[in-house]
């Protein structure tokens, strides 16, 4: 069967999740859905992971805190029922639930599913991660940039049927702007978010897409953030309009992420920390396969140098013009982030897997070797090349052949091989680079792309008018990636392709085609 016919069928357990109406099929219908946001699982290791859902419907405040029942069975019917407990679902964090069962096996499949105030939620499927010392595969998506009112999530429901082991979910999960008076296939309820409750209706809304809500019932998801979460391009505690009471809003929004994702307790944010403090940055190892970095490239990056007249955030500015990028002190990851990371290399596992939120690779709109000395955009590494160049410097130094970074952001798909000079076309290749597209959100430029492409010839892969997901199967011998583009996002249904493929050999850093 081809790839294509694949990413139709899927499993009968995952076409039956995909449809709304049977996905709800245990609430009761003569009462308000309280599981209308469907459920999700996160964070897997070898004994356990988190499981999350939120509680909806009127009256919620008059019994709070609300208790939550949850249990985990090894078959989707739950007769074999190995894990249940409750947890209190309160007000203050938006009725939201976080389980956190352990004792499991390690490398396998479970079922779970939630029941409160007489409602029953939809069953979810997960995994633990295999045991630290196993041998072991892996299944993964990586996507980012879900703009609601672009399009819709038919490459959600291609993705759940693809049956992957883990969703990375790279950063964009909700945009806070407001919809524009006309040309969107649907709409962004409300206005410009700013406030927490502004941040709740906004998950709310696109929780409610049956297609995302299958996707976080088929596999456990890692998700980082990138800016939309919180405000366009922010950096920091500093807002792109240079807004004084951006601090509030970062608090909401910290506050509002966490309660809509499958994140356990302890990364909750401290809220009395100064715009709040979600602590975002983590490692997670998949047997002796790979080892997972996630980023936060947002929270304790130094601003964006040569904005706009009276602005924060990004610019496009010619290298020649802005010698501010060039300071070796700036950073995007903060100091503290850059030595973790430097120093948590895996030198025994396969694959050093790194995600992150953007494109790594440098990408100039002009020739680099002319007189502007290369256009650059300020928001994504580009911005901070001397950051970039000590992150992959550290790669050189700890002699690692096997890393992988994978980003999102751009809404275009980036394939290529990251040079420790990109100055040189025959400097060593340090890393392999997987930049994936949006799920919806579009490019204004993909003509720009195609003409920028010959400056930059270590992209093996440049094109913004796609939109979908990348999988990957990974292995001991090798990372086999395939480009999921979607026909037509503005199509509920539509169907889905495989673009391009590729392949990475873990004893040696560079693309392949595959």
């Amino acid at each position: 069967m081809k790839r294509r016919h694949l990413l139709f069928t899927g499993p009968a357990w995952c076409a039956a999740a995909a449809g709304f109406p049977a996905f709800v099929r245990h609430a009761r219908a003569d009462n308000e859905p309280r599981f209308a946001l469907g459920v999700a699982s996160g964070e897997p290791t070898p004994k356990g992971m988190v499981l999350w859902t939120r509680l909806t419907g009127p009256e919620l405040e008059a019994t709070d805190p609300v208790p939550v029942a949850w249990e985990v069975a090894e078959d989707e019917g739950f007769s074999r029922v190995v894990a249940r407990g409750t947890e209190q679902a309160e007000a203050a964090w938006g009725h939201s639930v976080h389980a956190e069962p352990g004792g499991l096996q390690s490398g396998r499949s479970y079922w779970y599913r939630f029941t409160a105030l007489g409602q029953r939620s939809a069953v979810g499927r997960t995994r633990t991660a295999p045991a630290p010392d196993a041998a072991a595969t892996l299944r993964l998506i990586i996507a980012s940039c879900q703009r609601y009112d672009m399009g819709y999530y038919a490459a959600w429901r291609h993705a759940a049927a693809w049956q992957p082991d883990l969703i990375l979910f790279l950063g964009d999960y909700i945009y806070e702007t407001a919809s524009p008076a006309s040309g969107r296939v649907r709409r962004h309820a409300g206005g410009l978010v700013r406030t927490l409750e502004d941040y709740r209706a906004r998950y709310a809304q696109y929780k409610s897409d049956p297609d995302l809500q299958a996707a976080h019932a088929c596999a456990p998801w890692m998700p980082i953030w990138d800016d939309h979460e919180v405000d366009n391009d922010y950096a920091a505690l500093q807002g792109q309009n240079l807004q004084p009471d951006f601090a509030a809003q970062r608090r909401a929004a910290y506050q509002a992420y966490w309660e809509h994702m499958p994140l356990p307790h302890r990364l909750r944010p401290d809220l009395q920390a100064p715009g709040g403090a979600l602590a975002l940055y983590r490692r997670a190892d998949w047997g002796r396969l790979a080892r997972l970095h996630l980023l936060d490239d947002r929270q304790y990056r130094d601003p964006q140098v040569c904005p706009r007249a009276g602005r924060g955030g990004s610019n496009t500015v010619a290298r020649r013009d802005c010698p501010e990028l060039d300071l070796p002190t700036r950073s995007l990851l903060g100091a503290e982030q850059e030595h973790w990371l430097a120093q948590g290399w895996d030198l025994e596992r396969r694959w050093n897997l790194l995600a992150q939120q953007t494109l790594m690779g440098r990408w100039s709109w002009s020739d680099p070797q002319g007189p502007a000395r290369g256009t650059y955009w300020t928001d994504g590494w580009d911005g901070y090349p001397q950051a970039r160049q000590r992150l992959l410097q550290s790669l050189v130094d700890r002699r690692i052949a096997n890393a992988v970074v994978l980003g999102g952001d751009v809404h275009g798909n980036y394939v290529g091989d990251l040079l420790l000079d990109h100055d040189s076309l025959w400097s060593r290749v340090v890393a392999s680079e997987f930049c994936g597209t949006s799920i919806t959100s579009t490019n204004r430029s993909p003509e720009r792309v195609v003409a920028a492409h010959r400056h930059n010839p270590h992209m093996r892969h440049a094109r913004a008018d796609e939109r979908g997901f990348i999988a990957f199967d990974i292995s001991e011998q090798a990372l086999r990636a395939e480009l999921v583009v979607v026909d037509q996002i503005e199509d509920v249904r539509s169907g889905a392709r495989v673009a391009a493929r590729y392949a990475v050999d873990p004893r040696k850093p560079g693309i392949q085609t595959g």
